[in-house]
């Protein structure tokens, strides 16, 4: 059942900033900009800067999910800036949206939007007026309109979809069923590609796993929280399944530890630097069986077809293995 192409490795990354304790204690707390996303620990970028020096040393392609809302209260700065070192490193760019920073909006025309970052349950006239303003945002920043969106938290409906369609958004990847499992059936997948109102729909690869007592449960692949030997055992599981499309999530704040959530206090997250760096080692040397791609330079053939791909299953000591390890790395510090 191997397929016959290099099975495509899909690295996305949600690029955003951080409330910080503003809505709860605005007098106290502003938002948090640069800290989420450069993650500087003694003059060096532990988090974006790390990301792109590992991406071009492993000549890695990866789409960076940038999110646009943020400008509703910082402006164009600092994003800006961030979008011009992704473009200037060669990587894929495309729009991520969370909600929440439209709260911010002055401009009457736009109209109000409510202090939640969710996009369930909002009308299709809400979601349509949230979309199009993130999308002015992203095509001056970046200077094309996006060709696939992210939903924050991936958390997203069927209006979701159907205001894509129309603002001709083809292609999206809004669906974790291991962090969010989506009331619709029509949007409950693990991976591959589902067409959903005219949009095509890459779910964040999803498998099952079980702890010691045999119960099961979906996993998202994440670099934060899935352990090297089990993201190695997994990708070779899912190329001998038939798996044809992954994609993969993670952010650049994983990359650094915080004392708090105001990042007063950081040092490197050597674990998951490590996670990523593997990764992209482990796709370099196997070229014949694995291969990185974006979401732009796979639009035309992404979009053409939908793909079903089997389930994978993992063995319950990686699970129990990358329990003990990801909480040995959340408590020690210097770990």
């Amino acid at each position: 059942m191997t397929p016959k192409n290099p099975t495509q490795i899909c690295i996305s990354i949600d690029t955003e900033f951080s409330i910080a304790g503003h809505f709860n204690e605005p007098d106290v707390y502003m938002p948090l900009a640069e800290p989420v996303v450069y993650g500087s620990v003694d003059g060096k970028e532990e988090s974006l800067g790390f990301m792109l020096e590992t991406f071009d040393h492993y000549n890695t392609k990866a789409t960076f999910f940038v999110e646009c809302a943020n400008y509703f209260y910082f402006g164009d700065e600092p994003m800006q800036t961030v979008i011009n070192r992704l473009k200037a490193a060669g990587q894929d760019i495309q729009l991520h949206i969370h909600p929440v920073w439209l709260t911010f909006n002055n401009n009457p025309e736009l109209g109000d939007f409510p202090q939640n970052d969710d996009c369930i349950g909002r009308s299709k006239e809400e979601l349509t007026r949230a979309f199009s303003a993130c999308i002015d945002v992203f095509q001056r920043w970046v200077g094309r309109k996006p060709l696939a969106i992210r939903t924050g938290s991936l958390r997203a409906d069927e209006n979701v979809y159907h205001v894509m369609r129309d603002l001709g958004i083809p292609m999206s990847s809004n669906v974790a069923m291991g962090i969010f499992q989506p009331n619709e059936a029509l949007l409950s997948h693990d991976s591959g590609r589902h067409l959903i109102h005219g949009v095509m729909e890459l779910p964040v690869f999803t498998y099952q796993d079980s702890n010691i007592a045999g119960r099961t449960h979906k996993k998202s692949l994440q670099i934060t929280s899935c352990s090297w030997p089990e993201m190695k055992h997994l990708l070779w599981k899912a190329r001998k399944s038939g798996v044809e499309n992954i994609v993969i999530l993670t952010h650049p704040f994983e990359y650094i530890k915080k004392r708090d959530f105001r990042y007063s206090k950081l040092t490197k997250n050597r674990v998951n630097q490590t996670r990523l760096q593997n990764l992209c080692q482990f796709i370099q040397q196997h070229s014949e069986d694995f291969m990185s791609v974006d979401f732009s330079s796979q639009y035309p053939s992404w979009v053409a077809s939908e793909l079903n791909q089997h389930a994978v299953e993992i063995p319950t000591i990686y699970a129990i293995s990358r329990r003990l390890h990801n909480r040995l790395n959340d408590v020690v510090w210097s770990y």
